[in-house]
């Protein structure tokens, strides 16, 4: 079986997939570069990114589906999830093969995939929206450190543009190695990539003076509003997974 392998973007998903068509490649698999690993059994093929191939497939979906299924389609594709590219594929196949929409189509298999897993990756953008917690270093860069479970960074973009726009900020992303940069003075956020260990190394060494203070005056806020006799815990981890809470001022010690 033919296995093609793309860089990893969603221009790239979708030169692949035009591969796919254009060569009648009814019996092949779609991974990238990183996370593919050879078989005896595979026959891998590299795919060079064609915005205009990807463009063309991307127009062709337009004609086929909503605004919200194409939606729905490219959250699924920042799931990351194993084998999210052959479902995509096998979207793609299924959307040019009816005259009829299939977005509401749940009895198929491949439709539900993707309407599931865009819906997994709705709800973790949501959660980095309210869960980001800015910290202050020295030269005034409000930098803010998270693992979502899916590349969401995409998605909340826009949200802190406008909420922060007159603010110099940064949001990394941990597992992934990158972050998104806002400048104030330009308005524009771009995409930058950082390593680990620098990352880590700035956030330890160039803390502000003052934000000690400020996360002190945070977590006392937060302590005089907890009513103690109110407390439900199963409620506050259905709201507030454990996992996030590493990031939370309200929940760490200190930086």
């Amino acid at each position: 079986m033919t296995t093609l392998l793309y860089d990893g973007s969603f221009n790239g998903l979708l030169t692949a997939i035009f591969i796919a068509f254009e060569y009648k490649m009814y019996d092949c698999s779609i991974d990238t570069k990183e996370r593919y690993q050879a078989t005896m059994f595979d026959s891998p093929e590299t795919v060079m990114t064609d915005k205009l191939k990807a463009q063309r497939v991307w127009e062709g979906l337009c004609k086929k589906v909503s605004n919200h299924a194409r939606r729905e389609f490219y959250y699924a594709f920042l799931s990351g999830l194993p084998g999210i590219e052959d479902t995509l594929l096998a979207y793609v196949r299924y959307a040019f093969q009816n005259n009829s929409t299939i977005e509401k189509n749940f009895a198929n298999s491949v439709v539900n995939m993707v309407s599931q897993t865009a819906h997994s990756v709705h709800r973790e953008k949501h959660r980095m929206e309210a869960f980001v917690r800015f910290i202050r270093l020295q030269d005034d860069l409000y930098c803010a450190f998270i693992s979502p479970d899916f590349n969401v960074l995409p998605l909340v973009a826009s949200h802190f543009q406008d909420r922060y726009a007159d603010q110099h900020w940064l949001i990394y992303d941990r597992d992934r190695d990158y972050g998104i940069h806002h400048d104030p003075q330009t308005r524009l956020v771009s995409d930058v990539i950082i390593e680990k260990s620098t990352a880590d190394t700035s956030l330890s060494t160039t803390v502000h003076e003052e934000e000690v203070a400020y996360q002190t005056l945070w977590r006392s806020y937060f302590d005089h509003v907890n009513i103690q006799e109110r407390r439900n815990i199963k409620l506050h981890l259905r709201h507030v997974p454990k996992r996030y809470w590493a990031d939370l001022t309200e929940k760490t010690a200190g930086v």
